[in-house]
Protein backbone atom coordinates (compact mmCIF):
# COMPACT_ATOMS: atom_id res chain seq x y z
CA UNK A 1 0.00 0.00 0.00
CA UNK A 2 1.34 3.39 -0.96
CA UNK A 3 1.49 6.00 1.78
CA UNK A 4 1.18 9.57 0.65
CA UNK A 5 3.64 11.81 2.44
CA UNK A 6 2.51 15.25 3.45
CA UNK A 7 4.52 18.27 2.44
CA UNK A 8 5.82 20.59 5.13
CA UNK A 9 5.64 23.59 2.79
CA UNK A 10 9.10 23.75 1.25
CA UNK A 11 8.79 27.30 -0.14
CA UNK A 12 7.80 28.59 3.29
CA UNK A 13 10.64 26.71 4.99
CA UNK A 14 13.17 28.03 2.46
CA UNK A 15 11.90 31.58 2.88
CA UNK A 16 12.10 31.22 6.66
CA UNK A 17 15.68 29.92 6.54
CA UNK A 18 16.67 32.64 4.04
CA UNK A 19 15.33 35.24 6.46
CA UNK A 20 17.31 33.72 9.31
CA UNK A 21 20.46 33.76 7.14
CA UNK A 22 19.97 37.42 6.21
CA UNK A 23 19.40 38.49 9.83
CA UNK A 24 22.55 36.65 10.89
CA UNK A 25 24.74 38.10 8.15
CA UNK A 26 23.72 41.68 9.02
CA UNK A 27 25.45 41.34 12.39
CA UNK A 28 28.79 40.06 11.09
CA UNK A 29 30.65 43.36 10.85
CA UNK A 30 31.06 44.03 14.55
CA UNK A 31 34.29 43.92 16.55
CA UNK A 32 34.77 43.11 20.24
CA UNK A 33 37.69 44.59 22.15
CA UNK A 34 38.14 48.27 21.27
CA UNK A 35 41.07 50.67 21.36
CA UNK A 36 40.68 53.04 24.31
CA UNK A 37 43.91 55.03 24.07
CA UNK A 38 47.24 55.39 22.35
CA UNK A 39 50.57 57.09 23.08
CA UNK A 40 51.32 59.10 21.06
CA UNK A 41 47.59 59.86 20.74
CA UNK A 42 45.98 59.43 17.35
CA UNK A 43 46.81 62.50 15.26
CA UNK A 44 49.42 63.83 17.69
CA UNK A 45 52.53 65.78 16.64
CA UNK A 46 55.61 65.07 18.76
CA UNK A 47 58.94 66.84 18.74
CA UNK A 48 61.13 63.73 18.85
CA UNK A 49 60.68 60.04 17.99
CA UNK A 50 58.93 58.26 20.87
CA UNK A 51 60.91 55.49 22.53
CA UNK A 52 57.83 53.34 23.20
CA UNK A 53 54.41 53.16 21.56
CA UNK A 54 51.41 52.35 23.74
CA UNK A 55 48.07 50.84 22.72
CA UNK A 56 45.38 50.41 25.39
CA UNK A 57 42.26 48.28 24.86
CA UNK A 58 38.97 47.76 26.67
CA UNK A 59 39.95 44.17 27.54
CA UNK A 60 43.09 42.02 27.40
CA UNK A 61 44.33 41.21 23.88
CA UNK A 62 47.05 39.18 22.16
CA UNK A 63 48.90 40.79 19.22
CA UNK A 64 48.79 39.09 15.84
CA UNK A 65 50.28 41.73 13.53
CA UNK A 66 52.01 44.99 14.51
CA UNK A 67 53.49 47.23 11.80
CA UNK A 68 54.71 50.79 11.51
CA UNK A 69 54.25 52.47 8.12
CA UNK A 70 56.95 55.12 7.52
CA UNK A 71 56.44 58.40 5.64
CA UNK A 72 58.09 56.93 2.54
CA UNK A 73 55.54 54.06 2.47
CA UNK A 74 57.86 51.34 3.80
CA UNK A 75 56.51 49.04 6.49
CA UNK A 76 58.46 47.82 9.51
CA UNK A 77 57.26 44.81 11.47
CA UNK A 78 57.14 45.36 15.23
CA UNK A 79 57.95 41.94 16.60
CA UNK A 80 58.88 43.02 20.13
CA UNK A 81 56.23 44.06 22.62
CA UNK A 82 55.27 43.81 26.28
CA UNK A 83 51.69 43.12 27.34
CA UNK A 84 50.67 44.69 30.64
CA UNK A 85 47.05 43.82 31.40
CA UNK A 86 45.11 45.70 28.68
CA UNK A 87 48.04 47.78 27.37
CA UNK A 88 50.62 46.92 24.72
CA UNK A 89 54.07 48.51 25.06
CA UNK A 90 55.90 48.45 21.72
CA UNK A 91 59.52 49.65 21.39
CA UNK A 92 59.90 51.86 18.33
CA UNK A 93 62.48 51.06 15.64
CA UNK A 94 65.67 53.12 15.54
CA UNK A 95 66.17 55.90 13.07
CA UNK A 96 62.65 57.26 12.71
CA UNK A 97 62.70 60.52 10.75
CA UNK A 98 60.32 63.45 10.52
CA UNK A 99 56.90 63.09 8.96
CA UNK A 100 53.68 61.18 9.53
CA UNK A 101 53.76 57.56 10.66
CA UNK A 102 50.93 55.00 10.83
CA UNK A 103 50.87 52.31 13.51
CA UNK A 104 48.69 49.44 12.26
CA UNK A 105 47.67 46.64 14.57
CA UNK A 106 45.70 43.43 14.49
CA UNK A 107 45.01 41.73 17.81
CA UNK A 108 42.73 39.01 19.13
CA UNK A 109 40.60 39.79 22.18
CA UNK A 110 40.31 37.61 25.24
CA UNK A 111 37.09 36.05 23.98
CA UNK A 112 38.84 34.94 20.77
CA UNK A 113 37.66 37.61 18.33
CA UNK A 114 40.11 39.56 16.11
CA UNK A 115 40.17 43.37 16.01
CA UNK A 116 42.23 45.63 13.74
CA UNK A 117 42.91 49.33 13.38
CA UNK A 118 45.48 52.11 12.94
CA UNK A 119 46.67 55.24 14.72
CA UNK A 120 48.61 58.15 13.22
CA UNK A 121 51.31 60.33 14.75
CA UNK A 122 53.78 62.81 13.27
CA UNK A 123 57.36 63.63 14.22
CA UNK A 124 58.31 67.30 13.88
CA UNK A 125 55.46 68.28 11.58
CA UNK A 126 52.62 66.49 9.79
CA UNK A 127 53.25 65.23 6.30
CA UNK A 128 51.41 63.11 3.78
CA UNK A 129 50.34 59.97 5.61
CA UNK A 130 51.30 56.59 4.14
CA UNK A 131 48.30 54.54 3.11
CA UNK A 132 47.46 51.85 5.65
CA UNK A 133 44.42 50.58 3.80
CA UNK A 134 40.97 50.05 5.24
CA UNK A 135 39.77 47.00 7.12
CA UNK A 136 37.34 45.38 4.69
CA UNK A 137 35.01 42.61 5.75
CA UNK A 138 35.91 39.32 4.08
CA UNK A 139 32.41 37.98 3.56
CA UNK A 140 33.47 34.51 2.31
CA UNK A 141 35.49 33.96 5.50
CA UNK A 142 32.76 35.40 7.73
CA UNK A 143 30.08 33.31 6.03
CA UNK A 144 32.20 30.15 6.31
CA UNK A 145 32.80 30.87 10.00
CA UNK A 146 29.06 31.24 10.56
CA UNK A 147 28.24 28.02 8.69
CA UNK A 148 30.95 26.14 10.61
CA UNK A 149 29.51 27.45 13.88
CA UNK A 150 26.02 26.25 12.95
CA UNK A 151 27.37 22.84 11.92
CA UNK A 152 29.35 22.61 15.15
CA UNK A 153 26.20 23.25 17.19
CA UNK A 154 24.27 20.68 15.15
CA UNK A 155 27.03 18.13 15.75
CA UNK A 156 27.25 18.85 19.47
CA UNK A 157 23.56 18.94 20.31
CA UNK A 158 21.99 16.58 17.75
CA UNK A 159 25.08 14.35 17.42
CA UNK A 160 26.72 14.03 20.83
CA UNK A 161 23.40 14.70 22.56
CA UNK A 162 21.73 12.11 20.33
CA UNK A 163 24.34 9.46 21.13
CA UNK A 164 23.87 10.15 24.84
CA UNK A 165 20.10 9.81 24.44
CA UNK A 166 20.37 6.45 22.66
CA UNK A 167 22.66 5.08 25.38
CA UNK A 168 20.86 6.44 28.47
CA UNK A 169 17.34 7.63 27.72
CA UNK A 170 15.92 6.04 24.57
CA UNK A 171 17.67 2.74 23.83
CA UNK A 172 17.96 2.07 20.09
CA UNK A 173 19.37 -0.85 18.21
CA UNK A 174 22.88 -0.29 16.88
CA UNK A 175 23.98 3.33 17.13
CA UNK A 176 20.53 4.87 16.91
CA UNK A 177 19.12 6.96 14.04
CA UNK A 178 21.47 7.43 11.11
CA UNK A 179 21.00 11.20 11.33
CA UNK A 180 22.63 11.18 14.78
CA UNK A 181 25.81 9.65 13.38
CA UNK A 182 25.74 12.04 10.41
CA UNK A 183 25.38 15.03 12.73
CA UNK A 184 28.29 13.79 14.84
CA UNK A 185 30.63 13.50 11.85
CA UNK A 186 29.44 16.86 10.50
CA UNK A 187 30.23 18.48 13.84
CA UNK A 188 33.71 16.93 13.95
CA UNK A 189 34.61 18.16 10.45
CA UNK A 190 33.16 21.63 11.10
CA UNK A 191 34.99 21.96 14.40
CA UNK A 192 38.35 21.10 12.85
CA UNK A 193 37.82 23.43 9.89
CA UNK A 194 36.65 26.23 12.17
CA UNK A 195 40.15 26.35 13.67
CA UNK A 196 41.59 27.36 10.31
CA UNK A 197 38.69 29.76 9.69
CA UNK A 198 39.43 31.36 13.06
CA UNK A 199 43.03 31.79 11.95
CA UNK A 200 41.95 33.36 8.65
CA UNK A 201 39.72 35.81 10.50
CA UNK A 202 42.45 36.57 13.03
CA UNK A 203 45.08 37.31 10.38
CA UNK A 204 42.72 38.95 7.90
CA UNK A 205 43.69 36.33 5.30
CA UNK A 206 41.43 35.23 2.40
CA UNK A 207 39.64 31.90 2.18
CA UNK A 208 42.30 30.64 -0.26
CA UNK A 209 44.69 30.30 2.71
CA UNK A 210 42.46 27.76 4.47
CA UNK A 211 45.16 25.07 4.54
CA UNK A 212 48.15 27.35 5.26
CA UNK A 213 49.96 25.97 8.37
CA UNK A 214 50.53 29.54 9.65
CA UNK A 215 46.77 30.12 9.57
CA UNK A 216 46.07 26.97 11.61
CA UNK A 217 48.75 27.99 14.09
CA UNK A 218 47.21 31.46 14.46
CA UNK A 219 43.76 29.94 15.02
CA UNK A 220 45.03 27.58 17.68
CA UNK A 221 46.87 30.44 19.43
CA UNK A 222 43.54 32.15 20.17
CA UNK A 223 41.27 31.16 23.06
CA UNK A 224 39.27 29.13 20.53
CA UNK A 225 42.14 26.62 20.28
CA UNK A 226 41.34 24.77 23.55
CA UNK A 227 37.66 24.67 22.58
CA UNK A 228 38.50 22.93 19.30
CA UNK A 229 40.82 20.45 21.03
CA UNK A 230 38.31 19.43 23.72
CA UNK A 231 35.31 19.41 21.39
CA UNK A 232 37.12 17.30 18.78
CA UNK A 233 37.96 14.75 21.47
CA UNK A 234 34.30 14.76 22.52
CA UNK A 235 33.18 14.04 18.94
CA UNK A 236 35.63 11.15 18.69
CA UNK A 237 34.24 9.68 21.91
CA UNK A 238 30.72 10.06 20.56
CA UNK A 239 31.71 8.15 17.43
CA UNK A 240 33.03 5.32 19.65
CA UNK A 241 29.88 5.38 21.78
CA UNK A 242 27.66 5.26 18.69
CA UNK A 243 29.06 1.92 17.55
CA UNK A 244 27.86 -1.49 18.69
CA UNK A 245 29.97 -3.03 21.41
CA UNK A 246 30.27 -3.06 25.18
CA UNK A 247 27.23 -1.40 26.73
CA UNK A 248 29.30 -0.12 29.66
CA UNK A 249 31.95 1.34 27.33
CA UNK A 250 29.33 2.98 25.11
CA UNK A 251 27.43 4.52 28.01
CA UNK A 252 30.63 5.78 29.62
CA UNK A 253 31.97 7.22 26.38
CA UNK A 254 28.66 8.96 25.62
CA UNK A 255 28.54 10.52 29.09
CA UNK A 256 32.13 11.77 28.89
CA UNK A 257 31.49 13.12 25.39
CA UNK A 258 28.43 15.01 26.63
CA UNK A 259 30.29 16.56 29.56
CA UNK A 260 33.43 17.39 27.56
CA UNK A 261 31.50 18.84 24.62
CA UNK A 262 29.43 21.08 26.87
CA UNK A 263 32.48 22.19 28.85
CA UNK A 264 34.31 23.05 25.61
CA UNK A 265 31.87 25.90 24.93
CA UNK A 266 32.84 27.53 28.23
CA UNK A 267 36.52 27.74 27.24
CA UNK A 268 36.11 30.53 24.68
CA UNK A 269 33.62 33.06 23.43
CA UNK A 270 31.80 35.82 25.28
CA UNK A 271 31.58 33.91 28.55
CA UNK A 272 35.36 33.47 28.74
CA UNK A 273 35.76 37.24 29.07
CA UNK A 274 32.69 38.01 31.19
CA UNK A 275 32.97 38.53 34.90
CA UNK A 276 32.54 36.86 37.29
CA UNK A 277 33.91 33.84 35.47
CA UNK A 278 33.27 31.53 38.41
CA UNK A 279 29.59 32.11 37.60
CA UNK A 280 29.53 32.58 33.82
CA UNK A 281 31.58 29.54 32.84
CA UNK A 282 29.43 27.08 34.88
CA UNK A 283 26.32 28.82 33.49
CA UNK A 284 27.52 28.21 29.94
CA UNK A 285 28.18 24.57 30.81
CA UNK A 286 24.72 24.07 32.34
CA UNK A 287 23.12 25.85 29.38
CA UNK A 288 24.98 23.62 26.90
CA UNK A 289 24.48 20.30 28.68
CA UNK A 290 20.73 20.81 29.14
CA UNK A 291 20.34 21.76 25.47
CA UNK A 292 22.27 18.62 24.50
CA UNK A 293 20.06 16.37 26.64
CA UNK A 294 16.84 17.93 25.37
CA UNK A 295 17.71 18.44 21.70
CA UNK A 296 19.72 15.23 21.51
CA UNK A 297 16.64 13.20 22.45
CA UNK A 298 14.51 14.58 19.59
CA UNK A 299 15.81 12.41 16.74
CA UNK A 300 15.94 9.15 18.75
CA UNK A 301 12.44 9.86 20.10
CA UNK A 302 11.05 10.53 16.63
CA UNK A 303 12.68 7.32 15.39
CA UNK A 304 11.24 5.30 18.28
CA UNK A 305 7.74 6.68 17.71
CA UNK A 306 7.88 5.88 14.02
CA UNK A 307 9.32 2.35 14.28
CA UNK A 308 7.82 0.85 17.45
CA UNK A 309 4.70 2.13 19.12
CA UNK A 310 5.23 0.39 22.47
CA UNK A 311 8.92 1.28 22.71
CA UNK A 312 8.10 4.80 21.57
CA UNK A 313 5.50 5.13 24.31
CA UNK A 314 8.00 4.09 27.00
CA UNK A 315 10.65 6.44 25.56
CA UNK A 316 8.10 9.25 25.46
CA UNK A 317 7.31 8.71 29.13
CA UNK A 318 10.94 8.98 30.18
CA UNK A 319 11.46 12.00 27.93
CA UNK A 320 8.41 13.87 29.23
CA UNK A 321 9.51 13.38 32.85
CA UNK A 322 13.09 14.56 32.28
CA UNK A 323 12.66 17.46 29.86
CA UNK A 324 10.81 19.91 32.18
CA UNK A 325 13.82 19.88 34.51
CA UNK A 326 16.21 20.41 31.58
CA UNK A 327 14.14 23.28 30.22
CA UNK A 328 14.00 24.93 33.67
CA UNK A 329 17.79 24.73 34.12
CA UNK A 330 18.36 25.84 30.52
CA UNK A 331 16.13 28.90 30.96
CA UNK A 332 17.71 29.80 34.32
CA UNK A 333 21.26 29.64 32.93
CA UNK A 334 20.21 31.53 29.80
CA UNK A 335 18.56 34.34 31.80
CA UNK A 336 21.65 34.64 33.99
CA UNK A 337 23.99 34.93 31.00
CA UNK A 338 21.67 37.39 29.26
CA UNK A 339 21.53 39.60 32.36
CA UNK A 340 25.34 39.67 32.59
CA UNK A 341 25.89 40.31 28.88
CA UNK A 342 23.07 42.79 28.21
CA UNK A 343 22.85 44.66 31.56
CA UNK A 344 20.49 47.36 30.33
CA UNK A 345 17.18 46.19 28.75
CA UNK A 346 17.41 49.15 26.33
CA UNK A 347 20.43 47.41 24.76
CA UNK A 348 18.09 44.75 23.37
CA UNK A 349 16.94 47.27 20.78
CA UNK A 350 20.01 49.49 20.45
CA UNK A 351 22.73 46.84 19.87
CA UNK A 352 23.27 44.07 17.33
CA UNK A 353 23.82 41.60 20.18
CA UNK A 354 20.47 42.55 21.67
CA UNK A 355 18.75 42.19 18.28
CA UNK A 356 20.16 38.68 17.91
CA UNK A 357 18.98 37.86 21.44
CA UNK A 358 15.47 39.12 20.65
CA UNK A 359 15.39 36.96 17.50
CA UNK A 360 16.48 33.96 19.55
CA UNK A 361 13.87 34.69 22.24
CA UNK A 362 11.18 34.90 19.55
CA UNK A 363 12.12 31.50 18.16
CA UNK A 364 12.31 30.07 21.67
CA UNK A 365 8.81 31.36 22.41
CA UNK A 366 7.52 29.48 19.35
CA UNK A 367 9.48 26.37 20.37
CA UNK A 368 8.26 26.42 23.97
CA UNK A 369 4.68 26.93 22.77
CA UNK A 370 4.99 23.87 20.56
CA UNK A 371 6.57 21.90 23.41
CA UNK A 372 3.69 22.85 25.70
CA UNK A 373 1.13 21.68 23.15
CA UNK A 374 2.98 18.41 22.71
CA UNK A 375 3.30 17.90 26.46
CA UNK A 376 -0.30 18.60 27.45
CA UNK A 377 -2.27 17.46 24.39
CA UNK A 378 -0.30 14.77 22.56
CA UNK A 379 2.02 13.05 25.03
CA UNK A 380 -0.73 11.31 27.04
CA UNK A 381 -2.66 9.86 24.09
CA UNK A 382 0.56 8.94 22.27
CA UNK A 383 1.90 7.10 25.34
CA UNK A 384 -1.36 5.11 25.46
CA UNK A 385 -0.96 3.98 21.86
CA UNK A 386 -3.21 6.44 20.01
CA UNK A 387 -1.79 6.14 16.48
CA UNK A 388 -3.20 9.49 15.35
CA UNK A 389 -1.59 11.24 18.32
CA UNK A 390 1.69 9.40 17.60
CA UNK A 391 1.74 10.63 14.00
CA UNK A 392 0.96 14.19 15.06
CA UNK A 393 3.64 14.04 17.74
CA UNK A 394 6.19 12.73 15.24
CA UNK A 395 5.50 15.65 12.90
CA UNK A 396 5.66 18.08 15.80
CA UNK A 397 9.08 16.75 16.83
CA UNK A 398 10.35 17.24 13.27
CA UNK A 399 9.14 20.85 13.38
CA UNK A 400 10.82 21.27 16.80
CA UNK A 401 14.11 20.08 15.32
CA UNK A 402 13.82 22.58 12.43
CA UNK A 403 13.16 25.44 14.87
CA UNK A 404 16.15 24.36 16.95
CA UNK A 405 18.39 24.52 13.85
CA UNK A 406 17.06 28.03 13.17
CA UNK A 407 17.93 28.99 16.76
CA UNK A 408 21.46 27.67 16.22
CA UNK A 409 21.72 29.79 13.07
CA UNK A 410 20.69 32.91 14.96
CA UNK A 411 22.90 32.18 17.99
CA UNK A 412 25.90 31.65 15.70
CA UNK A 413 25.71 35.34 14.72
CA UNK A 414 26.88 36.20 18.26
CA UNK A 415 30.35 35.26 17.04
CA UNK A 416 30.36 38.62 15.25
CA UNK A 417 28.52 40.88 17.73
CA UNK A 418 30.10 42.38 20.86
CA UNK A 419 27.90 42.05 23.97
CA UNK A 420 26.53 45.29 25.46
CA UNK A 421 28.66 44.81 28.58
CA UNK A 422 31.78 45.17 26.38
CA UNK A 423 30.30 48.23 24.67
CA UNK A 424 29.62 49.81 28.07
CA UNK A 425 33.25 49.29 29.10
CA UNK A 426 34.46 50.75 25.82
CA UNK A 427 32.12 53.74 26.10
CA UNK A 428 33.41 54.49 29.60
CA UNK A 429 37.01 54.67 28.44
CA UNK A 430 38.58 58.15 28.53
CA UNK A 431 39.90 60.18 25.61
CA UNK A 432 43.46 61.43 26.04
CA UNK A 433 45.78 63.85 24.27
CA UNK A 434 49.34 64.98 24.78
CA UNK A 435 50.05 68.71 24.30
CA UNK A 436 53.66 69.81 23.90
CA UNK A 437 55.20 73.26 23.58
CA UNK A 438 58.63 74.83 24.13
CA UNK A 439 57.79 75.83 27.70
CA UNK A 440 55.44 73.13 28.96
CA UNK A 441 53.52 69.96 28.20
CA UNK A 442 50.29 68.43 29.42
CA UNK A 443 48.60 65.05 29.48
CA UNK A 444 44.87 65.73 29.20
CA UNK A 445 42.17 63.17 29.98
CA UNK A 446 38.45 63.46 29.25
CA UNK A 447 36.52 60.77 31.09
CA UNK A 448 34.44 59.25 29.71
CA UNK A 449 35.60 60.08 26.22
CA UNK A 450 32.10 60.61 24.82
CA UNK A 451 29.53 63.39 24.60
CA UNK A 452 27.66 64.23 27.77
CA UNK A 453 28.78 64.86 31.36
CA UNK A 454 32.55 64.42 31.64
CA UNK A 455 35.47 65.15 33.92
CA UNK A 456 38.54 66.85 32.47
CA UNK A 457 41.92 66.42 34.14
CA UNK A 458 45.46 67.37 33.19
CA UNK A 459 48.97 66.76 34.43
CA UNK A 460 51.02 69.85 33.55
CA UNK A 461 54.80 69.63 33.39
CA UNK A 462 57.60 71.95 32.44
CA UNK A 463 59.77 71.30 29.38
CA UNK A 464 62.17 69.49 31.76
CA UNK A 465 59.41 67.06 32.88
CA UNK A 466 59.15 68.59 36.35
CA UNK A 467 55.76 69.66 37.82
CA UNK A 468 54.84 73.15 36.69
CA UNK A 469 54.03 75.52 39.53
CA UNK A 470 50.81 77.24 38.39
CA UNK A 471 48.54 79.62 40.25
CA UNK A 472 45.46 78.93 38.18
CA UNK A 473 44.43 76.57 35.36
CA UNK A 474 41.41 76.94 33.08
CA UNK A 475 40.15 74.52 30.44
CA UNK A 476 38.70 76.14 27.33
CA UNK A 477 36.63 73.96 24.96
CA UNK A 478 35.39 74.95 21.52
CA UNK A 479 34.05 73.34 18.35
CA UNK A 480 34.12 75.74 15.40
CA UNK A 481 32.60 73.25 12.96
CA UNK A 482 29.53 72.86 15.16
CA UNK A 483 29.38 76.59 15.90
CA UNK A 484 30.21 76.17 19.59
CA UNK A 485 32.12 79.15 20.94
CA UNK A 486 34.76 78.70 23.68
CA UNK A 487 33.46 77.35 27.00
CA UNK A 488 35.64 78.11 30.02
CA UNK A 489 35.85 75.79 33.04
CA UNK A 490 38.16 76.47 35.98
CA UNK A 491 40.18 73.53 37.27
CA UNK A 492 41.04 72.70 40.85
CA UNK A 493 44.40 71.35 41.99
CA UNK A 494 44.19 67.87 43.49
CA UNK A 495 46.46 66.35 46.12
CA UNK A 496 48.15 64.19 43.46
CA UNK A 497 49.17 67.27 41.47
CA UNK A 498 46.44 66.86 38.82
CA UNK A 499 44.28 69.79 37.73
CA UNK A 500 40.65 68.69 37.43
CA UNK A 501 37.32 70.16 36.36
CA UNK A 502 34.20 68.14 37.18
CA UNK A 503 30.62 68.41 35.95
CA UNK A 504 31.67 69.55 32.48
CA UNK A 505 29.12 69.03 29.71
CA UNK A 506 30.32 68.28 26.17
CA UNK A 507 27.06 68.60 24.23
CA UNK A 508 27.97 66.69 21.06
CA UNK A 509 30.50 64.32 19.56
CA UNK A 510 33.23 65.32 17.15
CA UNK A 511 36.59 67.02 17.17
CA UNK A 512 36.95 69.61 19.95
CA UNK A 513 39.75 72.08 20.54
CA UNK A 514 41.05 71.86 24.09
CA UNK A 515 43.03 74.87 25.31
CA UNK A 516 44.66 75.02 28.70
CA UNK A 517 45.25 78.53 30.12
CA UNK A 518 47.97 78.22 32.73
CA UNK A 519 48.50 81.28 34.93
CA UNK A 520 52.10 81.07 36.12
CA UNK A 521 52.49 84.56 37.59
CA UNK A 522 50.56 87.79 37.79
CA UNK A 523 51.76 88.77 34.31
CA UNK A 524 52.56 85.44 32.72
CA UNK A 525 49.92 83.29 31.03
CA UNK A 526 50.87 80.10 29.19
CA UNK A 527 48.51 78.52 26.68
CA UNK A 528 48.54 74.90 25.44
CA UNK A 529 46.14 73.80 22.73
CA UNK A 530 45.33 70.59 20.86
CA UNK A 531 42.36 68.81 19.25
CA UNK A 532 40.66 65.81 20.86
CA UNK A 533 38.12 63.41 19.39
CA UNK A 534 34.97 62.92 21.47
CA UNK A 535 32.92 59.80 20.77
CA UNK A 536 29.11 59.78 20.44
Amino acid sequence: MLVRKRSFGRPGVLAFLAGILWCCLTGMAMAHASLTGAVPPDGAVVGAPPKILYLSFSEPVSPLVLKLLLPDGQARSLDEFVLRDTTLEIPTPDGLGPGTHVLTWRVVSEDGHPVAGSTIFSIGAPGSAPQAGTEAIDWPVRSALWLAKVAMYVGLFFGIGGVFATRWLIPCKGGGPRLVGTATLLGLVATILSLSLQGLDALGAPLAGLFDPAVWKAGFATSFGPTVAVLSAAFCLAVVAGRSGSAVLNRTASLVALVAGSAALALSGHASAAAPQWLTRPAVFVHAVTIAIWVGALLPLASALRRDGDAGGHALGRFSRLIPLCVALLALAGLLLAAIQVRDPAALLSTAYGNVLLAKIGLLAVLFGLVAVNRWKLTGPAAQGDRKAVRRLFRAIVVEALIVVAIFAVASAWRFTPPPRALVVAAAQPATIHIHSDKAMAEVTVAPGRAGPVEISAVILSSHFSPLDAKEVTFVLSNAQAGVEPMRRKAELQTDGTWRASDVIIPLAGQWQVRIDVLIGDFELLRLQEAIEVRP
